[in-house]
C-alpha cells in the first residue's frame, strides 16, 4: 500500500512539473510571437527606443501595455525583478509615489505602496495601496511576475501589474509591462473632473484619428510607460558603484521621462531629485536598511 502511494505521489509531482514546463514554454512562444508581430513598429518609431505601447478602455476598466526590447540578459533582469525588494526600488521612482515597503502577510508577499501628491507629502496622508506580490511563472525561458491588489483611492479597484519576459536575439530581453484597474462612478467623476482642468491638457502615446489619445486611456499610457521607464532604470543602474545606485537610478528616470516631455514632464529635474532623495532615504530608514551599499545619504 505504502509502495502505491509513493509511486502515485511521484507521478503527481512529475505531472505537476511538465505541466509547469509546458505552460512557461507555451507563454514565452506567446510572448515571442507578439514581438514578431509588432515587426518594424517596435523598432522603427517616435520613442527612440525600441518599444510599443498600446492601451484599451472598457466600461469598467482600462489597460496598458508595454512591450520592450530591453539592452540586459535575460538572467539579469531575472535576477532583478523576480524578488519582492527591488520593486519597492522601482515603484518609488515615479513622482506620486511616496514610499514602498515589503509587507510579510499570511501565505503571501506584500508591497504597500503610498500615492500622494507631486510635492512633498508626509508619508502618513499618502494613500496605501495594498499590493500582493508573487512569482507567477519562472523556467530557464521565461518568467512572470504579478502584483495585484484589491482597492485604491477615489473608488479605483482590481489593480494589476504583470511583467514576463523571455530571452531575446543578441543576449537582450523581450519584456512585456501589463498595467490596469478598474473604477466605479466615483473614479469616473475624479478623472473627469481632472481631465476638465489640470489633466485637460494631458495626452497619451497612441494616436486615433491623426491625433494622440486622451481621457483615461491617456492615463493608463503614462502611468504604463512611468513604470517601464522606472524598471529599465533600475536595471541601467546595477552596474553603478554600489554607493551611487540611487542616485543613478533617479537621475536616469527622470531623464528618460524628459524624453516623453509632452506627455511625462510633472516637475523640474532639481525638485525631482531633492524630493525623491529625502523619500527614499525616509523607505530605507523606516526599513531599517540603509546600509553603506545603497544609501540615499550618499547621494
Amino acid at each position: 500500500m505504502m509502495k502505491k502511494f509513493c509511486l502515485a505521489l511521484a507521478g503527481a509531482l512529475l505531472l505537476s512539473t511538465v505541466n509547469a514546463v509546458f505552460a512557461d514554454t507555451t507563454q514565452s512562444s506567446s510572448l515571442r510571437a507578439k514581438f514578431a508581430s509588432l515587426g518594424d513598429a517596435l523598432r522603427h518609431n517616435d520613442y527612440k527606443r525600441p518599444l510599443y505601447i498600446e492601451s484599451a478602455e472598457g466600461s469598467s476598466t482600462v489597460n496598458g501595455d508595454v512591450y520592450a526590447l530591453l539592452d540586459y540578459p535575460f538572467s539579469t533582469v531575472g535576477t532583478a525583478l523576480t524578488g519582492p525588494g527591488p520593486w519597492c526600488d522601482i515603484m518609488i521612482m515615479p513622482v506620486n509615489t511616496k514610499g514602498c515597503r515589503v509587507t510579510a502577510r499570511p501565505g503571501a508577499t506584500g508591497l504597500t505602496v503610498r500615492i500622494g501628491r507631486k510635492s512633498d507629502q508626509p508619508i502618513e496622508d499618502a494613500y496605501p495601496i495594498e499590493f500582493n506580490y508573487r512569482v507567477a511563472a519562472t523556467s530557464p525561458d521565461y518568467f512572470a511576475v504579478r502584483l495585484d491588489a484589491e482597492s485604491g483611492p477615489l473608488g479605483t479597484h482590481d489593480y494589476r501589474v504583470l511583467v514576463e519576459a523571455s530571452p531575446g536575439e543578441d543576449g537582450k530581453t523581450l519584456l512585456h509591462l501589463h498595467y490596469s484597474y478598474g473604477y466605479g462612478l466615483g473614479g469616473r467623476l475624479a478623472v473627469q473632473a481632472y481631465l476638465a482642468t489640470a489633466g485637460a491638457d494631458k495626452v497619451g502615446f497612441s494616436s486615433s484619428g491623426g491625433k494622440l489619445i486622451g481621457g483615461m486611456r491617456g492615463i493608463v499610457e503614462r502611468n504604463t510607460m512611468r513604470y517601464y521607464l522606472a524598471i529599465d532604470a533600475y536595471l541601467s543602474a546595477a552596474a553603478a558603484p554600489s554607493g551611487q545606485r540611487v542616485d543613478r537610478r533617479l537621475a536616469t528616470w527622470f531623464d528618460a521621462t524628459e524624453q516623453y516631455a509632452r506627455q511625462l514632464h510633472e516637475i523640474e529635474r532639481p525638485e525631482y531629485l531633492a524630493m525623491k532623495r529625502r523619500e527614499v532615504q525616509r523607505q530605507q530608514t523606516a526599513l531599517g536598511s540603509v546600509s553603506a551599499s545603497d544609501s540615499a545619504g550618499r547621494l
